[in-house]
């Protein structure tokens, strides 16, 4: 019995010594800076200036009548809900076809729609930017061949710019999940296919009653990835491609807490960082829990 203990000990203390420096480099890049963030929230600092000053809620008061706040949140809502069913419902739909179809080249389908993600999203960017010039633009010229349009659209105009932002994320992240579900539908056994088909089932009903509630769990992961990734992603090619404009159009709330450091005003900048932690834990709450559901298995 004491050999079993001392063995228990000695594998415990390995198994600290292995884990004690990511645990310790988490501490000190992770949880100590978060927590920082919620403490400066509620103090007043410049820039330049170390002095800070205990205004409490305040910060937080001050968003709720900020509309350049309000608009940029209101546009990130947008594009999580947007972009998160339009990639995951195409990425299921490329998935299911490429898994399940005999469709010559289905390799070069597979790099094709993966290449985007691979690509720097300042490159993605500079892409897309140039297929939305007004004039030369590759949208406009094919629009173009089919139709005389009296003016160009303006596709990064106040009007059309969160459309041409969605279809840019789109396009960058549709391939990295449509490979991953493939990966989940490849797992499914054939033979659940074959007796259902028996039983008169079409492509349809076998991938809305089959494959969907096969790979469900895999589904709830990708989406709680996903719409944080979004949050990061939406900031990194608005910076890029239009810098929040025209006139705070496509301005998002990362990016607005960006320029809310450059203005010096440190305290509100933590504030709205505060928000956007506490909304990406409650989306992905509140994603677990509406996809919750009982597990299948074969």
């Amino acid at each position: 019995m004491s050999c079993f203990v001392k063995k228990n000990i000695k594998s415990n203390r390995f198994i600290t010594l292995c884990t004690a420096p990511a645990a310790i480099l988490f501490v000190i890049f992770m949880v100590i800076p978060t927590l920082n963030v919620f403490r400066m929230s509620l103090f007043k600092r410049g820039a330049y200036d170390t002095t800070e000053t205990f205004v409490g809620f305040s910060n937080f008061e001050k968003l709720l009548t900020d509309t350049a706040f309000i608009r940029s949140m209101q546009n990130t809502l947008l594009l999580i809900v947007v972009i998160t069913i339009i990639t995951m419902s195409l990425a299921l739909i490329f998935a299911g076809i490429l898994t399940r179809e005999k469709l010559k080249g289905q390799s070069f389908f597979r790099v094709v729609f993966y290449i985007p993600n691979i690509l720097s999203i300042v490159v993605i960017s500079g892409i897309f930017s140039a297929i939305y010039k007004t004039e030369g633009g590759l949208l406009n010229s094919i629009i173009n061949i089919f139709t005389n349009l009296e003016r160009n659209i303006l596709w990064k105009g106040e009007d059309m710019v969160m459309v041409s932002v969605i279809i840019a994320l789109v396009w960058q992240a549709l391939g990295y999940y449509m490979v991953m579900y493939m990966a989940s539908m490849s797992a499914v056994p054939q033979s659940m296919y074959e007796s259902s088909g028996l039983d008169g089932a079409n492509r349809v009903t076998q991938f809305f009653q089959i494959t969907i509630p096969m790979i469900w769990t895999n589904i709830r992961t990708t989406l709680t990835f996903f719409i944080i990734s979004t949050i990061n992603m939406a900031f990194l090619l608005v910076k890029a491609m239009t810098d929040g404009g025209p006139n705070g159009a496509s301005d998002v709330v990362l990016l607005y807490m960006y320029d809310q450091k450059n203005n010096g005003v440190y305290g509100y900048c933590m504030a709205i960082g505060v928000v956007i932690f506490l909304l990406s834990f409650a989306l992905s709450a509140l994603v677990n829990k509406a996809t919750e559901r009982q597990t299948l298995e074969y």
